[in-house]
């Protein structure tokens, strides 16, 4: 299964593709991908099998995100609390996350042509040390791409998130590069893996963010829906985006940064790419 399937939509779709982009289409969403091993079970099939099968709906997402003109989308993929289930678990997602990334490399001239970058927000010195060498890999080699950017969460919590962007302000302040009066709300925001999601759709039923962008949904429009994520379809997809229009707050993002703060933010990202290629020659 490729990381963007192609045949992922009917003329009969792409047409309601069309009806709906007519009005405002979020131009960020983010999915809670809950239900995989809900679905496994349903089927009576091994764990490992409902993660497979919320993978190629992640890809066929994708695609109807690219279709729709949503140039930003974010998934849940591993939280750092999911490295406390069974090994079993654990070992067979980390299995699953390394052939998922092996075969993007393998496709890096497909995904680039498709103008997807990807970035991997968490803590990933927490991964194995090969699977972070992929995810590093990737990350360099799709950074200058700009027709959707896909954020892949893993090994991630809100709170986590929140506390290194924390780190990141006071080293900003030790080192002279920022003083304390500098620090406020867009700051941190700016200083955070992850930006605001418009819209973010959790399905399987669960009406909780489970420590998932805490900072950045205080404006977000919220979507739950009971289907499980293997079953998501394109028609869950039009809805949620529907509601997204009928209850989206006015768009007011304004960048009023000053010039060291966005010094500060310049080097902080520079310091990222920098520990990303540590990881991938260690």
């Amino acid at each position: 299964m490729s990381w963007i399937k192609e045949d992922a939509v009917s003329f009969f779709q792409l047409f309601c593709i069309k009806v709906i982009k007519t009005g405002r289409i979020p131009q960020h969403i983010a999915f809670i991908m809950d239900g995989n091993r809900r679905y496994a079970k349903k089927h009576h099939e091994d764990t490992a099998v409902g993660h497979s099968k919320g993978f190629e709906k992640l890809s066929e997402t994708l695609k109807w995100c690219l279709d729709l003109g949503v140039p930003e989308v974010t998934v849940y993929a591993f939280s750092i609390e999911n490295f406390k289930r069974s090994a079993e678990e654990v070992d067979a997602l980390m299995d699953l996350a390394r052939d998922k990334f092996q075969k993007l490399l393998n496709e890096i001239d497909v995904i680039n042509e498709w103008g997807v970058r990807l970035y991997v927000s968490g803590r990933l010195s927490l991964l194995p040390v090969d699977l972070r060498k992929m995810v590093s890999h990737a990350m360099l080699a799709t950074r200058h791409n700009n027709k959707l950017k896909l954020n892949i969460a893993y090994a991630y919590t809100g709170r986590d998130e929140i506390s290194r962007a924390a780190s990141y302000l006071v080293d900003g302040v030790n080192n002279k590069e920022l003083i304390v009066e500098d620090i406020d709300e867009e700051l941190i925001s700016q200083s955070l893996d992850l930006g605001e999601p418009e819209l973010l759709v959790r399905t399987s039923g669960e009406v909780r963010l489970s420590d998932f962008m805490l900072w950045q949904v205080t404006n977000s429009v919220l979507y739950f829906t009971d289907v499980l994520w293997p079953e998501f379809s394109i028609w869950n997809l039009l809805a949620a985006i529907i509601h997204f229009q009928r209850h989206a707050p006015p768009s007011k993002y304004e960048d009023s940064s000053s010039e060291e703060k966005k010094q500060f933010l310049a080097k902080l990202e520079n310091r990222r790419w920098q520990q990303l290629e540590l990881f991938l020659n260690c």
